[in-house]
């Protein structure tokens, strides 16, 4: 190799080693194996992988109306959610205060049966209902005292087999209603199972 070979591999040497020195090389990425030990031909980003489909019932995942909830003692089913019932529910009572600001009145329809074997029955107000609004706030029956059309009979006791069905008055934000949930607790004790409202 002559005098300008030798300058000239000194030379790409010398910017190599000046590039690797100064964190000038290029972006790493990651190629995974494939099933058979050799390397895969296409490389894939780190943090690709999808994430898994939330559980049913869930808030992110609510349940359809008209599905069946099912705990040790109840069944709950929610036939029906009415928004803007404000109209409703000022017809069925003249006392029946208007919404605060900024919220409107929705109706639940619901069944609900006793299966558990009390004999001496249990009341359905330990079925709970409440409204969960998109960025996670919550209202319940508690929330408003107005007097829904057909109401939910939840202070009479059931017996073994034993329905009641009517309506729940939530309050919900006027405009986005249709964005919340409703959350059921089948139970004094159970966990939460949230279903659609529309």
């Amino acid at each position: 190799m002559n005098y300008l070979g030798k300058t000239t591999t000194i030379t790409a040497l010398a910017i190599a080693g000046l590039l690797t020195f100064t964190g000038c090389s290029p972006a790493a990425t990651v190629t995974p194996p494939a099933a058979n030990g050799e390397v895969s031909a296409a490389p894939v980003e780190q943090g690709a992988q999808e994430e898994p489909a939330a559980a049913a019932g869930t808030r992110a995942n609510p349940n359809p109306i008209g599905s069946v909830i099912e705990a040790d003692e109840w069944t709950v089913t929610v036939n029906s959610v009415t928004l803007g019932a404000n109209d409703a529910i000022a017809a069925e009572n003249p006392f029946n205060d208007a919404p605060a600001d900024g919220m409107e009145y929705i109706l639940v329809n619901a069944t609900i049966t006793y299966t558990g074997s009390d004999e001496q029955g249990a009341m359905p107000a330990f079925v709970g209902f409440e409204y969960v609004t998109a960025d996670g706030a919550t209202t319940d029956s508690l929330s408003s005292l107005a007097v829904a059309p057909d109401a939910l009979d939840s202070l009479s006791p059931l017996y073994n087999g034993g329905t009641v069905t009517g309506n729940v008055v939530l309050v919900a934000p006027a405009g986005s209603a249709g964005e919340g949930v409703i959350a059921v607790r089948p139970g004094m004790i159970n966990d939460k199972v949230f279903v659609a409202v529309q």
